[in-house]
């Protein structure tokens, strides 16, 4: 679950745009404009695990969260933008939880600036998997021999930017709850676009092998 809670009309506006965009069949997502209990509301959210957009300023945010964080392994992840959608701001679980990677996903779609203060690591590499299984495969058992097959190359869900799967999949239930549970954007491609990539990223292919066989 998602939730967007703004402040103000303007930030209604893009709350609304952002419910629209975000939410699948797999992912809901819940608005409230100027919800009558806000610090309440916002605190109930996270503390059961929610992801938050908030539309307000840092100062409020940081206010409302600070009586109920815990620590960066088990907050959830909390995202910051200003009213207008011209910023997105990764304020909590910038990397354990996801937020950076998510924040990211986010101003794609808005086409806003993604600010961190996260430090970069050193031409850390970024990796997109490839997946593909037959119809109604479960996220668990997609989830397993993804985590099998990365382990192989030496890697983690962590290292791991987007899901990409062919057109055709684009609402697999299993491979939208398996980036959702794991903060990654999820996005399909025709299968011309598929076959003008060169097979060179031998996790992607590992990772689709692993599936799919196991798929069968």
């Amino acid at each position: 679950m998602i939730r967007i809670f703004a402040l103000t009309d303007t930030g209604a506006t893009l709350g609304q745009r952002l419910q629209s965009l975000l939410e699948t069949n797999a992912q809901a997502v819940h608005f409230q404009l100027r919800p009558e209990h806000f610090e309440l509301a916002v605190q109930t959210a996270f503390e059961h695990g929610e992801r938050l957009i908030l539309i307000c300023s840092t100062g409020v945010a940081v206010r409302t969260l600070a009586p109920v964080l815990k620590d960066k392994y088990q907050d959830p992840a909390v995202l910051v933008l200003d009213e207008h959608g011209d910023f997105v701001i990764p304020l909590l679980s910038a990397n354990e939880g996801g937020a950076n990677s998510w924040g990211q996903q986010v101003s794609a779609v808005i086409d806003a600036t993604f600010v961190s203060t996260s430090p970069k690591p050193f031409l850390q590499p970024v990796y997109t998997v490839g997946l593909g299984c037959e119809r109604g495969c479960d996220a668990a058992h997609l989830t397993t021999f993804l985590d099998q097959c990365l382990a192989q190359q030496g890697l983690t869900m962590a290292d791991i930017a987007t899901i990409n799967s062919i057109d055709s999949k684009a609402n697999e239930a299993g491979l939208i709850e398996l980036a959702n549970n794991n903060a990654k954007f999820f996005q399909t491609f025709s299968a011309e676009t598929l076959a003008d990539i060169e097979q060179a990223s031998g996790i992607a292919e590992l990772a689709a092998l692993c599936a799919a066989q196991q798929a069968t």
